[in-house]
């Protein structure tokens, strides 16, 4: 099976250890954060739903003391740095796939050498009194779960007859992609759910764990 690999790795909770989106509102927003939270884990209301009234409770002139805690605060999953490089020495094509926001996001992975690297996320419009969530990546046709930033989407724009899709990630809004998936890399809530539904996966604690899967992957793909 000659096929070419590619990743579609995810940011909160994966590349970084904790999920930032829920630091940020634990943080900087009033209590109404955690109701709005529990709908969003229970599927009672869309990510996209969800994650736009989150930021509609914080104040636009918050920003720079958002990012400055955030930057601060996130913690980079080992081996991160290590697993960028191995992609790049081995030809892996890699695409971070984020329900985050771009003004937290970049901020975070900016020390980092991810040219040539495309990063999806969700944008932010601070024009207003407070923060506005914008959805570049939204839903296609195939999709109807108001992902905010639709992984499947993505997945989808690379065929399985020439590419093994391989997803890296750790929750909820990472399961849609997984179950489309050729492979799935997982940690958490996502590992529970590959192992439930028969899934083809491993899991991981860090990205040496990561490096450890697809280089066995890359000896059976390509």
């Amino acid at each position: 099976m000659s096929k070419k690999l590619v990743l579609f790795c995810d940011f909160d909770g994966t590349i970084t250890e904790k999920d930032n989106i829920v630091a940020i509102v634990k943080k900087f927003a009033p209590p109404e954060w955690e109701a709005l939270t529990k709908q969003i884990l229970s599927q009672q209301i869309s990510v996209q739903e969800g994650v736009g009234k989150l930021f509609q409770l914080l104040p636009s002139s918050l920003r720079q003391d958002i990012v400055d805690y955030i930057v601060q605060e996130a913690t980079i999953r080992p081996g991160f740095a290590d697993f960028v490089r191995f992609c790049r020495e081995e030809g892996i094509e890699l695409l971070i796939t984020s329900g985050g926001i771009d003004f937290f996001v970049q901020p975070i992975l900016a020390p980092f050498d991810l040219s040539g690297v495309p990063i999806y996320c969700n944008g932010s419009d601070f024009s207003g009194e407070n923060i506005t969530i914008t959805w570049p990546h939204s839903c296609d046709e195939h999709c109807t779960n108001g992902c905010g930033m639709c992984k499947t989407t993505i997945i989808r724009r690379y065929d399985p007859a020439t590419h093994y899709r391989v997803v890296i990630g750790d929750s909820i809004t990472d399961l849609a992609g997984a179950k489309i998936a050729d492979y799935v890399i997982a940690r958490s809530f996502l590992a529970e759910k590959a192992q439930e539904l028969a899934l083809p996966h491993s899991t991981f604690a860090t990205f040496h764990d990561v490096i450890g899967t697809l280089t066995e992957l890359k000896q059976e793909v390509v």
